[in-house]
């Protein structure tokens, strides 16, 4: 079957951080109906061989208007981020999908762990406000790695999240060293919740470096590889 592409429109640009920015685009042609912690493909007009294909999850829920919250970071050197850099509203784009497995299991049945390293934590906000939006009260455990302080994305909101709702937990952590000291830090701060506690539902998203080690230390553990739902973007 041929992939669908159709075009969208820029409907507006935020920059979140230094290094962040988020685009609302609008499919023209189509709603794009999609699970939280999906993806979908942008065809952009560069690189050697046009077009380059981009992988970028959606950031919110879907709307009854049918617009896509994207997130990416700049990429120095990088065709595909410094392309979308020079969009604004009014502009357009092709994509296509939605793609990807990296979606909530069913039932919620033990705390979900969730663990993210700067631009993976786009899908798990994703799946966030889904969660609180149908009122769930599943415990819940956050641990977000940035490479800053200030691009701790969504860092307020989350501390919000934290306070209104009980059964949630939020532990942002940074490594400004890299991703080594990411996996390091993250492992350090994983090994007292998880050693010797009962089993949880464990999705972790990041870079390949980032992402490996951590499903290993929960194989490790005792967790069958398909227990860890992984999603890198790399």
């Amino acid at each position: 079957m041929a992939e669908f592409i159709q075009p969208a429109t820029v409907l507006s640009v935020n920059d979140l951080t230094h290094h962040t920015r988020q685009l609302v685009l609008l499919p023209t042609v189509q709603k794009i109906a999609f699970q939280p912690g999906q993806w979908v493909s942008l065809k952009l007009p560069v690189g050697a061989t046009p077009p380059l294909n981009r992988a970028y999850s959606m950031a919110a829920p879907s709307t009854a208007s049918g617009e896509l919250t994207l997130i990416f970071d700049r990429v120095p050197g990088g065709g595909g981020s410094n392309y979308l850099y020079t969009l604004k509203p009014g502009d357009t784009t092709q994509l296509s999908g939605p793609y990807g497995n990296f979606t909530l299991p069913a039932p919620l049945d033990r705390e979900l762990i969730l663990i993210a390293r700067y631009t993976g934590l786009v899908p798990v906000r994703c799946m966030l406000k889904h969660l609180y939006a149908q009122r769930q009260t599943a415990a819940i455990l956050l641990m977000a790695v940035a490479p800053a302080e200030d691009e701790l994305l969504f860092h307020q909101e989350l501390l919000m999240l934290a306070v209104t709702h009980p059964g949630f937990r939020y532990l942002p952590l940074v490594a400004a060293g890299g991703e080594q000291q990411g996996v390091d830090l993250t492992l350090s701060m994983l090994r007292p919740l998880i050693d010797h506690a009962p089993k949880v539902i464990p999705m972790v998203c990041g870079t390949r470096g980032f992402v490996r080690p951590v499903r290993a230390y929960f194989v490790e553990a005792g967790y069958d590889r398909k227990e860890v739902k992984i999603e890198t973007y790399d």
